[in-house]
């Protein structure tokens, strides 16, 4: 939930400071700005955050609590907005055995985040509801960061959208649950994710499994399963001159 605001800041917790450091632009393979102090980072990427906080009780404190306050100071004292991230409009987990990861669910949701991290003096991340703070982050040149990443990841979803599909990986159909399904395997995989998987225009990264899930002997016609980074599941069917996929409980054949 967002809320535009301009308060002062009781002092009911322990004052942290921001993290004097400067804000980094990395281009590729995932382009991604960040800061980084002594004991912490805050990495902004394409659609999502990585927070690594000072130390790793409070990385799983706030996915238990699947929940997390980012408020936008304009100085050392005054809220001038924040965004309250929860599991209706983001998915929280633990990644990489450290950093929290908060994927969000809505561009719109994600796009305040950046402006507000752009527009502001300093960003406090903290427990939902309550004043205890994971970290401080000094925004001092995270503008032209920011600026830089949403040049990069314009740049890389005009790519997507505008390259040509291979002949036979746009599926339709789905019975009472219509969706048109795309996939492509990649030539360059962007870490363990090797294929994109766009449903309805939405494109998720995923990985590929030429395994049938450990099963012995895999069903007619299996030809590969991609798993989505949001943890969606497309299986890949190719027999007697169809082509079809399995997504969730229905069936999509060749429409292209």
């Amino acid at each position: 939930m967002k809320r535009k605001i301009s308060l002062v800041l009781a002092v009911a917790c322990a004052i942290a400071s921001p993290a004097f450091a400067e804000w980094t632009f990395v281009g590729g393979p995932t382009a991604n700005a960040f800061i980084q102090s002594s004991d912490s980072t805050l990495e902004l990427q394409c659609d999502r955050i990585r927070f690594v906080p000072a130390g790793y009780e409070d990385s799983e404190d706030i996915v238990a609590k699947q929940g997390l306050s980012i408020r936008f100071m304009k100085d050392g004292t005054t809220e001038a907005g924040a965004f309250q991230i929860g599991p209706e409009n983001a998915n929280t987990q633990i990644v990489d055995n450290y950093p929290v990861e908060i994927l969000f669910s809505s561009a719109e949701d994600y796009g305040f985040v950046l402006d507000q991290l752009a527009a502001n003096a300093s960003v406090n991340l903290s427990m939902i509801d309550q004043d205890i703070t994971y970290g401080i982050f000094d925004l001092a040149g995270s503008s032209a960061a920011i600026k830089s990443l949403r040049s990069a990841c314009g740049e890389a979803a005009q790519q997507t959208v505008s390259a040509d599909a291979p002949e036979g990986l746009v599926y339709c159909g789905g019975s009472a649950v219509k969706r048109q399904i795309e996939y492509v395997i990649l030539n360059s995989p962007d870490g363990e994710w090797d294929a994109l998987l766009t449903v309805n225009g939405k494109v998720t990264r995923a990985m590929t499994a030429f395994s049938y899930f450990g099963n012995a002997e895999a069903p007619k016609g299996f030809v590969v399963a991609l798993l989505g980074e949001d943890r969606s599941e497309a299986l890949i069917f190719q027999d007697a001159g169809a082509d079809w996929l399995e997504y969730g409980d229905y069936r999509y054949d060749k429409c292209n």
